[in-house]
């Protein structure tokens, strides 16, 4: 994850807990949302929110999650605490389906082997994770037992919302009991967080704490327009800096989830870019800086199909501005595979527009134990080539190229050279290596170009 200078000492408070296996889902139905009306008057502004709570309270849930977490055997020794102890964490969560879909934070049920749900009548249920998405931090529960149409509320998907409009947070901080508080949107699309590489947030001001994780953000329509999952706070506690997935990237979630998916494809345009600051739009002849001009397109891949090139700029995506690369992931990751989307281009300076096709990242995301080196220097030394689809599951660059260590030999000369599991190899003596054929190359004294945690180190086979 990255995190920007400016926020480095801030603490993203997260109300952790557990996952499940998963069930599919049964009939239900959903909510629409309600078309927006925008206050017309000083008065409608001034007006209690207690019509928008009562239809939307009753869909927002409590959630407690309890995991079985062993105890280190050495603090075990000392301390006479059994080997295994019980954890018990609560979150927040809302209905999106009568028949009982629920949808949270993956943190709030992570490793979880017990779900209940309770409902603002008092009402519980056990519950089972249909999807739990740790990327997007959504995950979807299914109500056990539910015999009547439960309420809902509807997620709106449509991101037709405004800095300065006043949403509802409801959740259940601190596990005190559901509590609605109130603010405006402070900004939208922000990216540089470091709660996730891959997300693009609401910003509120709205009170939320732990135990509101996974409880709906909603406007004045009584909609969810995201799910509230951060705060930034050197206390723990709200600073009025909180932050919700929207609602398109809640939308994919539960779509996947209800078609019988046990996790969320990954998409990708496969083309990767830098913002374009002051200074490069100068350079360009922009009128500001905006977009995200591609500086890499890997081969064969969507973006390549569609004919963009190294040097375009590119400005929005379905008419959705696009400053970053993780501007650019979010809104391509809300869409479906194969989906057709518009980019707006400047190339040269000219404006156009460019149709491209969604498409899950290629290559095997799990490769297994890798293949043997057979011959040279490096024989006895297991490995996989990294792809798109497995250098992302890692949490790595889908661009990444080389092969990732991931056994040796005792004895071997790899191992007594120090590589180690995880190492990822980039080159032998200045060849790039993407296949692990090609480390049969290898000879005492070749030199070999490694990645470890994130740094590059360069040495010599003895």
């Amino acid at each position: 994850m990255k995190r920007s200078t400016a926020l480095a000492a801030v603490a993203v408070v997260l109300a952790a807990c557990g996952n499940a296996n998963g069930s599919r889902a049964q009939e239900g139905v959903f909510a629409q949302p309600t078309d927006r009306e925008v206050p017309r008057d000083t008065a409608s502004v001034k007006a209690s929110f207690a019509p928008v709570v009562r239809e939307a309270a009753p869909a927002v849930v409590n959630i407690s999650a309890r995991s079985i977490q062993r105890v280190d055997p050495f603090f075990q020794m000392f301390s006479g605490m059994p080997s295994n102890r019980v954890a018990e964490s609560a979150g927040s969560g809302v209905i999106v389906r009568s028949d009982g879909i629920v949808v949270t934070n993956n943190h709030v049920i992570a490793n979880a082997q017990q779900i209940r749900v309770v409902l603002n009548d008092r009402r519980e249920f056990p519950a089972t994770v249909l999807l739990a998405d740790e990327r997007s931090d959504i995950a979807v529960l299914k109500l056990d037992n539910v015999s009547e149409a439960l309420p809902v509320l509807a997620i709106d998907a449509a991101e037709d919302l405004q800095v300065g409009d006043l949403v509802l947070a409801i959740g259940n901080p601190f596990g005190v009991g559901q509590t609605v508080t109130n603010g405006i949107i402070s900004a939208l699309n922000r990216t540089e967080t470091g709660i996730s590489d891959s997300g693009s947030f609401i910003q509120t001001d709205a009170a939320i704490n732990p135990g509101n994780s996974g409880g709906p953000l909603v406007d004045m329509d009584g909609d969810v327009i995201g799910i509230n999952t951060a705060i930034f706070s050197r206390s723990g506690s709200s600073s009025g800096v909180g932050f919700a997935v929207p609602a398109s990237m809640v939308k994919r979630v539960v779509d996947s989830a209800i078609g019988g998916a046990t996790s969320v494809a990954r998409l990708w345009l496969g083309v990767k870019g830098e913002a374009v600051t002051s200074d490069i739009a100068r350079s360009l002849g922009m009128d500001r800086p905006r977009g995200l001009i591609l500086t890499d397109i890997y081969p064969g891949s969507p973006g390549a199909r569609a004919g963009l090139q190294d040097g375009d700029i590119i400005v929005s995506v379905d008419g959705q501005e696009i400053n970053d690369q993780g501007g650019l992931n979010f809104r391509i990751s809300t869409k479906a595979p194969n989906d057709s989307v518009a980019l707006a281009v400047l190339r040269d300076g000219q404006p156009r527009t460019i149709t491209a096709r969604t498409q899950t990242l290629p290559g095997d995301a799990d490769p297994g134990q890798g293949t043997a080196v057979g011959a040279g220097a490096l024989a006895g030394l297991r490995a996989v080539a990294l792809n798109p689809a497995f250098a992302d599951k890692l949490g790595g660059d889908p661009f990444a190229r080389g092969v990732l260590v991931t056994g040796l030999e005792r004895g071997s000369i790899a191992a007594r050279a120090g590589l180690r599991p995880g190492d990822l190899i980039r080159q032998v003596d200045g060849r790039a290596i993407t296949a692990v054929a090609a480390l049969d190359v290898a000879r005492r004294g070749s030199e070999l170009v490694i990645i470890r945690n994130g740094r590059q180190a360069t040495g010599r086979l003895p």
